[in-house]
């Protein structure tokens, strides 16, 4: 397809007053749809971005979302705006379905100035739901903290932003058209990606044990892997047909929650931990960067996930010359810390947020990197990679020959175990959560050396890093309460919500392979989580019985 879309004389419009609520968080800007559908909302924020990405004017912009409710007209919009400021070339994807991995990807293989990705990642979709926009850099990866600000600023005092007049944009077949000077090509999403992970695993290999008596279980949640999984797992490696379910992506996501955990993606967790039919199972989020992986009887926690990956690396050929390092986030455990160590590499703690791993990758101090909210990637791009991971789970298992369950076993008979869960508080009303949490940090410097759950605190904290690449010191990551025999609990805020505060309690305790290996978590973990609720008063002033989710 080839056509040309003439607008007429770029528009300028003014605003009555600047938007003062678009300051975007490490995950971009996420606030309900309703909101976004505000006159001039979106407008408004594509303006800052499009006055504060360097090289706008000549340069190339990849833009694609998530596809929830108001992902085509938001694409519009900015290729209007994009004309308007004289960007020259804008890449866009079929239908406009573009995952978060897959345009990280298109922006280092385009050299695009910055892509803008259209998801609230797993947050609800739909009228009801919520909607989000992510600048991502050169680099592929989010933004970093002085763009935003940037950005925010800009928004601060705007005064009104330009738009190019033209007939709405055909997003459904590949093609070029045309706003004045500015080319918009629409491509096959899909392809770039699935041809990026052909370079980095043995698709024979994986093929061989899909076709084998291997079941396979993919719930895509209505969400934006859809696509990809089915050229994926039932295209290029011969799975059965209705291996990937609920594939076809939906404005609301299926009236689901697409976030791949064991309260939201039930169904598939059913398939693999009650049942005997199927062998793996995995699911990705709204965007396409998280990731469950599921054995038969088998649940693996996201740290673990990480850790297996780390020990496993050598196997999958785009990584047989090993790793020059890894990283996790403060909140994940410290299993990785362990392999790391014995395979003789560096591992890194950072803060929450991918952009701190970007950092390290970009230097070519790190391979693989995780955290905890089922997320993990490495230096094949500059986002944590959801169907990534799915497929080193699936190379690892066609090299090894044998379950999941028995990877889980093997790994912590060599390095140990690390019980570890995640209890999350949603909706908390702003103010109880703010005062719980900082009671408790007001009360750090006291719990030193107080007794804690049958143990004692060593250290009480509120994390700091600094980057030992830019030299950066980034400080309030979350409150750590590091017990003496290595077991420890922290405390963080969620901002990627829309609703309230979530309240997020990490539960870690170490046990060496000598120990008993094989208890189930929450019990093992019993005496933390019984300890912080007492320390904190969470039931008490949340009002809250239980958590909403516990991963």
């Amino acid at each position: 397809m080839s056509s040309s879309v003439t607008p007429s004389p770029i528009r300028s419009v003014t605003l009555a007053q600047p938007f003062t609520d678009q300051k975007p968080g490490t995950s971009g800007l996420r606030k309900s749809s309703l909101q976004f559908q505000t006159p001039h909302y979106l407008e408004s924020f594509i303006e800052a971005s499009l006055r504060v990405i360097p090289g706008v004017a000549g340069g190339t912009l990849v833009v694609g979302g998530d596809g929830r409710y108001g992902n085509r007209s938001a694409i519009d919009v900015i290729a209007r705006m994009a004309a308007a400021h004289g960007v020259t070339r804008l890449v866009t994807t079929t239908g406009g379905i573009l995952s978060t991995p897959a345009a990280s990807h298109l922006i280092r293989s385009r050299g695009a100035i910055a892509g803008i990705i259209l998801s609230a990642s797993h947050n609800p979709g739909g009228p009801e739901g919520d909607f989000g926009v992510k600048i991502n850099g050169a680099n592929g990866g989010p933004a970093p903290e002085s763009l935003t600000d940037a950005v925010y600023a800009a928004t601060q005092s705007l005064e009104g932003y330009r738009i190019a007049e033209a007939e709405p944009l055909n997003l459904d077949q590949p093609g070029e058209q045309r706003i004045g000077d500015l080319v918009v090509e629409v491509i096959d999403g899909v392809s770039d990606y699935v041809a990026l992970m052909q370079k980095l695993f043995d698709f024979d290999r994986i093929a061989s044990l899909l076709r084998s008596d291997f079941r396979l279980a993919f719930d895509a949640m209505h969400a934006v892997t859809g696509p990809y999984a089915s050229r994926l797992f039932e295209g290029l490696l011969g799975a059965p047909s209705g291996t990937v379910r609920n594939g076809l992506p939906l404005e609301d996501f299926g009236g689901g929650h697409p976030d791949p955990n064991l309260t939201y993606a039930a169904e598939l967790a059913d398939l693999l931990l009650k049942g005997n039919d199927y062998a793996f199972g995995a699911a990705c989020d709204g965007d396409g960067d998280r990731n469950m992986i599921l054995g038969r009887a088998c649940f693996v926690n996201p740290s673990d996930s990480l850790a297996v990956l780390t020990a496993n690396a050598t196997l999958v050929p785009g990584y047989a010359k090993g790793l020059t390092g890894v990283a996790r986030s403060m909140p994940t455990s410290a299993a990785v810390d362990v392999v790391a160590e014995g395979l003789g590499i560096a591992c890194f703690e950072t803060p929450t947020g991918w952009k701190f791993f970007g950092n390290l990758l970009d230097a070519s101090r790190i391979t693989l990197c995780g955290e905890e909210s089922f997320g993990t990637g490495s230096d094949h791009i500059r986002e944590k990679d959801g169907l990534w991971a799915v497929l080193f789970w699936l190379n690892i298992l066609a090299v090894r020959g044998c379950s999941v369950a028995e990877v889980m076993a093997e790994h912590w008979n060599r390095f140990g175990r690390h019980y570890y869960s995640r209890h999350d508080y949603e909706a908390i009303a702003s103010d109880a959560a703010h005062g719980l949490y900082n009671r408790i940090k007001a009360m750090l410097p006291d719990l030193v050396g107080q007794p804690f759950a049958g143990r004692t605190i060593a250290t009480a904290d509120d994390f700091a890093y600094t980057d030992p690449v830019d030299g950066s010191i980034t400080i309030g990551q979350g409150l750590r309460l590091l017990l003496d025999d290595g077991s420890r609990v922290v405390l963080r805020l969620s901002g990627t919500g829309t609703q309230g505060a979530t309240l997020r309690v990490y539960l870690e305790s170490y046990v060496p392979p000598s120990g008993n290996l094989h208890q189930d978590p929450q019990a093992a973990l019993a005496d933390l989580i019984h300890a912080i609720d007492a320390l904190a008063e969470i039931r008490t002033r949340t009002g809250m019985e239980r958590p909403t989710v516990i991963t």
